[in-house]
């Protein structure tokens, strides 16, 4: 029973985000082969001056381990 949790920036459309979280749910179900009613996503909006500490700090930064993609930027510097 995945659940998926997208942090951006705000400004994009409602039907940006219902386009997104189409499309996650379809390639959640392809490659985890589950049903889509096992899927949930969340999207929360974390403004710019924000994003160091809500996300890149405890999200990226101090979980490594967990974290499949590197972001290519660092708030820090």
């Amino acid at each position: 029973m995945p659940h998926i949790s997208v942090k951006l920036y705000p400004g994009r459309s409602e039907q940006q985000k219902v386009r997104l979280v189409e499309q996650i749910v379809k390639d959640v179900v392809s490659i985890l082969e589950c049903g889509e009613e096992s899927i949930s996503v969340a999207i929360k909006e974390i403004k710019p001056g924000d994003w160091a500490e809500k996300v890149y700090k405890p999200d990226i930064l101090n979980n490594p381990d967990k974290l499949y993609k590197q972001p290519g930027y660092n708030p820090f510097e």
